[in-house]
């Protein structure tokens, strides 16, 4: 199993869902710093007119994912409320995370090749 990377595409309905999803973001970060034990890496990047962004989200593993969606779980209906969101969530997650994961969002790629391993 081990770590997971996930990426998360919104599309904003406009300027003013922007603004309160970067409020709401910047909300997260501060959780995700103050709580999460095994966040790795949650990232933010706007394209350049800001009418889409990615957030970048590793994690050590399985456990650490289900803890980050608990702390973050108050967050999402707002933050989803500001636009259209899709994700992929690559890595082998664990049998409770695999639990969790219902329907085609986020979308699920197991690992098939890795540099890492070769070394």
């Amino acid at each position: 199993m081990g770590e997971l990377t996930g990426i998360v595409r919104f599309t904003f309905h406009d300027a003013a869902a922007v603004e309160a999803f970067k409020r709401l973001s910047a909300e997260c970060m501060a959780v995700v710093r103050a709580e999460d034990t095994g966040t790795l890496q949650y990232d933010t990047y706007f394209n350049a007119d800001r009418s889409q962004a990615m957030v970048i989200e590793r994690f050590t593993d399985s456990a650490a994912l289900i803890e980050h969606s608990r702390h973050l779980a108050a967050f999402m209906e707002p933050i989803l409320a500001t636009g259209t969101a899709s994700g992929e969530l690559l890595g082998q997650p664990s049998a409770e995370l695999a639990a969790l994961l219902t329907g085609d969002n986020p979308q699920l790629f197991l690992p098939y090749a890795s540099l890492a391993s070769e070394r």
